[in-house]
C-alpha cells in the first residue's frame, strides 16, 4: 500500500511538470511552421521584372500594335529609302518575305513614323537588311491622273476582292518583324509593270 501511494503521488507531482514541457514542445513546433510559411513567395504576388508572373497576378498594359514602334514587336522604323531601288522578281511561299509577294506589313504614317497601321505592301527588293515595300490601297486615285498611283487590280491579298492601287512615291524600308502574313504572289507580269514605273521615277 505504501508503494502504491509513492506512486500516485509521483503521478500527481510530475503531471504539471508533463502539461507545461507538452504545452512548451507544442508551442516551439508552432512557431517553427509559422516561420517556415513567411520564407515560401506566394505564388498570387507579381513576379520580380523580367520573370514570367503567376496565373493570378494582373497583367501589365499593353500598347495596340499598330500604335508605333512600342506597340508591337517590330522595331523603330528605319526611315523611307531614297535611292535607287533594284527592282527583283524572286518570290518564294515559305513564310517568309520575298521580292515579288504581297504582305500585309505594319506602315508608318508619312505624317508621323511613330503610328501607322497594318496594309497590304508589294516587296520590291532589299537594302541590307530591310525589306523595300510598296504600299497599297484601295482607294482611287489613277482616274484623278494621279501619277504617283499605278493600277494593280485585284488579288487574293483584299478578300473583298476590291481593286488596288499601288503607291509609287514613297519606297518603304521595313524590317522583317513588321511583316505580319504573307498575303499573295503577284504575277510577274505585273510585278514588271510596277518596277518600270518605279524605275522611271527614280
Amino acid at each position: 500500500m505504501a508503494k502504491n501511494g509513492w506512486g500516485r503521488l509521483a503521478r500527481t507531482l510530475l503531471k504539471p511538470v508533463l502539461r507545461e514541457a507538452k504545452r512548451s514542445l507544442s508551442d516551439q513546433i508552432g512557431a517553427q511552421q509559422r516561420k517556415s510559411t513567411k520564407s515560401v513567395p506566394d505564388e498570387r504576388t507579381a513576379a520580380p521584372h523580367g520573370q514570367r508572373q503567376g496565373a493570378g497576378s494582373p497583367r501589365p498594359a499593353t500598347t495596340p500594335s499598330g500604335s508605333g514602334p512600342s506597340g508591337g514587336d517590330h522595331g523603330a522604323y528605319a526611315g523611307d529609302f531614297t535611292g535607287r531601288v533594284k527592282a527583283q522578281y524572286a518570290p518564294h511561299p515559305d513564310g517568309d518575305a520575298d521580292p515579288g509577294e504581297i504582305v500585309w506589313a505594319w506602315v508608318p504614317y508619312e505624317e508621323d513614323h511613330r503610328q501607322g497601321k497594318d496594309r497590304p505592301t508589294l516587296i520590291v527588293g532589299r537594302d541590307g537588311q530591310y525589306l523595300l515595300g510598296l504600299m497599297l490601297t484601295s482607294k482611287e486615285h489613277t482616274d484623278n491622273g494621279n501619277p504617283n498611283y499605278l493600277d494593280l487590280g485585284t488579288g487574293d491579298w483584299d478578300k473583298e476582292g476590291r481593286p488596288s492601287e499601288v503607291k509609287l512615291d514613297r519606297v518603304l524600308r521595313l524590317d522583317e518583324s513588321a511583316v505580319r502574313r504573307e498575303g499573295a504572289v503577284l504575277d510577274r507580269t505585273r510585278f514588271d509593270r510596277v518596277a518600270a514605273a518605279l524605275s522611271a521615277r527614280r
